[in-house]
Protein backbone atom coordinates (compact mmCIF):
# COMPACT_ATOMS: atom_id res chain seq x y z
CA UNK A 1 0.00 0.00 0.00
CA UNK A 2 1.51 3.40 -0.58
CA UNK A 3 2.43 5.37 2.14
CA UNK A 4 0.90 8.40 1.17
CA UNK A 5 -2.45 6.64 1.17
CA UNK A 6 -2.15 4.51 4.27
CA UNK A 7 -1.20 7.66 6.11
CA UNK A 8 -4.62 9.53 5.47
CA UNK A 9 -6.08 6.44 6.06
CA UNK A 10 -5.15 6.19 9.40
CA UNK A 11 -5.81 10.18 10.33
CA UNK A 12 -9.00 9.40 9.19
CA UNK A 13 -9.38 6.48 11.85
CA UNK A 14 -8.37 8.62 13.86
CA UNK A 15 -10.88 11.15 13.74
CA UNK A 16 -13.32 8.70 13.27
CA UNK A 17 -12.80 7.20 16.33
CA UNK A 18 -11.59 10.50 18.30
CA UNK A 19 -15.53 11.68 17.44
CA UNK A 20 -16.89 8.67 18.46
CA UNK A 21 -15.31 9.35 22.06
CA UNK A 22 -16.11 12.81 22.50
CA UNK A 23 -19.97 11.83 21.34
CA UNK A 24 -19.77 8.95 24.65
CA UNK A 25 -18.42 11.78 26.96
CA UNK A 26 -21.11 13.89 25.72
CA UNK A 27 -24.27 11.44 26.37
CA UNK A 28 -22.23 10.28 29.82
CA UNK A 29 -23.02 13.79 31.15
CA UNK A 30 -25.82 14.48 29.40
CA UNK A 31 -29.39 13.18 29.53
CA UNK A 32 -29.45 13.26 25.70
CA UNK A 33 -29.01 9.70 23.54
CA UNK A 34 -28.34 9.10 19.92
CA UNK A 35 -29.11 6.50 17.62
CA UNK A 36 -26.63 3.83 17.12
CA UNK A 37 -27.27 4.39 13.13
CA UNK A 38 -26.94 8.25 13.93
CA UNK A 39 -23.43 7.84 15.49
CA UNK A 40 -22.04 5.62 13.35
CA UNK A 41 -22.92 7.30 9.74
CA UNK A 42 -21.72 10.28 11.24
CA UNK A 43 -18.58 8.66 12.31
CA UNK A 44 -18.45 7.20 8.81
CA UNK A 45 -18.75 10.89 7.27
CA UNK A 46 -15.91 12.24 9.75
CA UNK A 47 -13.68 9.09 8.83
CA UNK A 48 -13.97 10.01 5.10
CA UNK A 49 -13.36 13.92 5.80
CA UNK A 50 -10.71 13.39 7.75
CA UNK A 51 -9.01 11.60 5.44
CA UNK A 52 -9.73 13.55 2.14
CA UNK A 53 -8.42 16.67 4.42
CA UNK A 54 -4.84 14.71 6.16
CA UNK A 55 -4.46 13.56 2.63
CA UNK A 56 -4.36 16.85 1.07
CA UNK A 57 -2.39 19.34 3.89
CA UNK A 58 0.08 16.46 4.54
CA UNK A 59 1.07 16.14 0.58
CA UNK A 60 -0.90 18.94 -1.30
CA UNK A 61 -3.14 18.44 -4.35
CA UNK A 62 -0.66 15.98 -6.82
CA UNK A 63 -0.65 19.19 -9.24
CA UNK A 64 1.49 21.20 -6.72
CA UNK A 65 4.82 22.33 -7.87
CA UNK A 66 7.39 20.77 -4.59
CA UNK A 67 7.88 22.87 -1.90
CA UNK A 68 10.96 24.65 -2.90
CA UNK A 69 10.44 25.29 -6.68
CA UNK A 70 7.44 28.03 -6.21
Amino acid sequence: MDPRLKSSLLWGLVGGLAFLVLLQGYELVSTERVAWLVKFAVAALVVIGATGVSYLYQFGLPTDAPKGKR
